[in-house]
């Protein structure tokens, strides 16, 4: 809901020390309790998010999160978690998207997250079906398997380690978008780059001309196979990658180093 582990861990503190104060007797369905609270400190953090982008330098990405191999085996969590969509979440208003994530991803009822929005539930119900829609219209048309997102990511790193531009041509897509992050600390391209001369010359350009040596590793991040990538030894960033058809559709690099604290150690995820 917020695409950031930082600020999603405040506001689990926030919701423990509130329910720490409730005299759990008179508590009917504490579930429902719980979600109530949450949404609307996740809300509430939101609008603040909403405030501090406005200023943030470049392209904003949510922060990459080292999960286990087996959040791939749930779909519809790994496709919730991923950059692609959490790219459209941020799309949505703070309210359209908790109504999405709450009733797309954890299955609430109507009625509970109407409690949790201060909405009605025929309300909510027109407000998750907006979403449905806008979010359909925009998120990748097919499901990739993990095995196959895992062959182009290797033919992707290996063009990439070797400065191999004909060879990251083969595996671009004609209409890929790379999108980085840096956050006003580390170089990044103020605006998306799009299409695979302009996105394989640009990787490929920056390599060559400063002679730095790039190694990559794979990893699992956001519940999609992802690349560590290093600079000379040093961590540079963490780029998922998005595919399609046999191709690299999406590139999403993060080199913010405030947004690199969760890719060393797993971050355990679950919808229970």
């Amino acid at each position: 809901m917020l695409g950031s582990a930082a600020d999603a861990e405040d506001v689990l503190q926030e919701t423990w020390l509130r329910w720490v104060g409730v005299e759990v007797g008179r508590v009917r369905d504490a579930r429902a309790y719980l979600i109530r609270i949450t949404t609307r400190q996740a809300l509430n953090r939101l609008r603040t998010l909403a405030r501090r982008r406005e200023s943030y330098v470049g392209p904003w990405l949510p922060e990459p999160v080292l999960t286990a191999p087996d959040v791939a085996e749930d779909v519809e969590l790994a496709e919730s978690m991923s950059m692609a969509l959490m790219l459209v979440l941020e799309t949505l208003s703070p309210t359209e998207r908790a109504v999405f994530v709450l009733r797309e991803v954890f299955e609430v009822g109507y009625e509970d997250i109407a409690e949790a929005v201060g909405k009605s539930p025929a309300a909510v119900r027109q407000i998750a079906y907006r979403a449905r829609r806008h979010v359909d219209a925009r998120r990748p048309r097919r499901v990739v398997g993990a095995g196959e997102a895992r062959a182009v990511l290797e033919s992707f790193r290996r063009a990439l380690e070797t400065g191999d531009l004909a060879g990251l041509m083969d595996v671009l897509a004609p209409d890929i978008v790379l999108v980085g992050d840096g956050g006003g600390v580390k170089r990044a391209a103020l605006r998306p780059v799009v299409g695979a001369d302009r996105v394989g010359r640009y990787m490929v350009g920056g390599i060559r001309r400063h002679g730095h040596v790039v190694t990559t590793r794979h990893t699992m991040v956001n519940g999609a196979p992802a690349l560590v990538v290093r600079v000379d030894g040093e961590l540079d960033g963490v780029m998922a990658v998005r595919t399609e058809g046999g191709r690299v559709t999406g590139l999403y690099y993060v080199r913010n180093p405030a947004k690199l604290t969760r890719v060393e150690v797993e971050t355990p995820v679950s919808r229970h």
